[in-house]
């Protein structure tokens, strides 16, 4: 009889308290989930950068360093990040700015011994089972956007690049925009955002990973509605730009502006 090891996947929370506490608590309500792993992006944008962190180590969540954790950590030039229109790179500036300001020294240590790489084996390392591989961006850096627009042969090329064999699952987040696609037999699984997200929901988001004994791989996204304006109501009265509560409002979809679509990146 075929088992299953089941994951929770989260990622981008970008200090959005209380969309991590909302997906927590779903998590937590869902049968046979063995193990919550984050993918990164864990501060940024959001007026809890602490006290995003702080929820994650109580809970003993495991997971990879984003762009936004490694460079806060570092205390970097900029986040790394990338917008569709001068405003939005202004209020990335912003952010990562007040970020620094308003992260404490004991979790920007902490952010710096995040690991680039997580490989999970689900079914244990005796068995030849799939391997599950979790990154931030792409297997070099975790700046690099792996958009649902990328080609087969680009995501084919980052598989390799990991290792992946046939049945593997490669795992990511950065775009905030969830999508699972199968490229010669290797499964690829944006996992969307929790806190942050950009596809026009303004709910959490985050993935549930199945993986069974006969080698099955199942991939739910699931959308978890949380109090929106309880983020916004904390946004505006920070010091961060105002516009942060509007995106969450709208599902990354800033009402000043139409969205465009990320250009194609070179694979690095």
């Amino acid at each position: 009889m075929s088992t299953a090891v089941r994951f929770a996947l989260i990622s981008d929370i970008h200090a959005n308290l209380p969309a991590l506490d909302a997906v927590l608590t779903d998590i937590a309500a869902r049968p046979g989930v063995g193990a919550t792993y984050h993918l990164g992006d864990l501060v940024g944008y959001a007026p809890w950068p602490d006290d995003t962190v702080a929820r994650v180590r109580a809970e003993g969540i495991p997971g990879v360093a984003g762009n936004y954790d490694s460079t806060v950590a570092t205390e970097a030039a900029h986040c790394g990040c990338r917008y569709e229109d001068p405003r939005q790179e202004e209020l990335s500036h912003l952010s990562y700015a007040w970020t620094l300001e308003h992260t404490s020294h004991a979790t920007k240590v902490w952010l710096a011994t995040l690991p680039f790489r997580l490989d999970l084996r689900p079914l244990g390392g005796h068995a030849s089972g799939p391997t599950v591989t979790l990154i931030h961006g792409n297997q070099v850096l975790n700046t690099v956007y792996v958009h649902a627009e990328r080609t087969d042969d680009f995501l084919a090329k980052m598989g390799a690049a990991v290792g992946a064999r046939r049945g593997d699952v490669v795992c990511f987040g950065h775009t905030h925009i969830p999508w699972h696609r199968v490229v010669e037999g290797i499964h690829y699984v944006n996992t969307g955002s929790v806190g942050r997200p950009k596809d026009g929901d303004p709910r959490a988001g985050y993935v549930l990973l199945d993986v069974t004994s006969d080698a099955a791989v199942h991939v739910e996204m699931v959308r978890v509605a949380y109090d929106v304006e309880q983020t916004s109501r904390a946004i505006l009265a920070s010091t961060l730009p105002d516009d942060f509560a509007d995106y969450l409002r709208t599902g990354g979809r800033p009402r000043h502006t139409p969205a465009a679509p990320e250009p194609e990146e070179r694979l690095q």
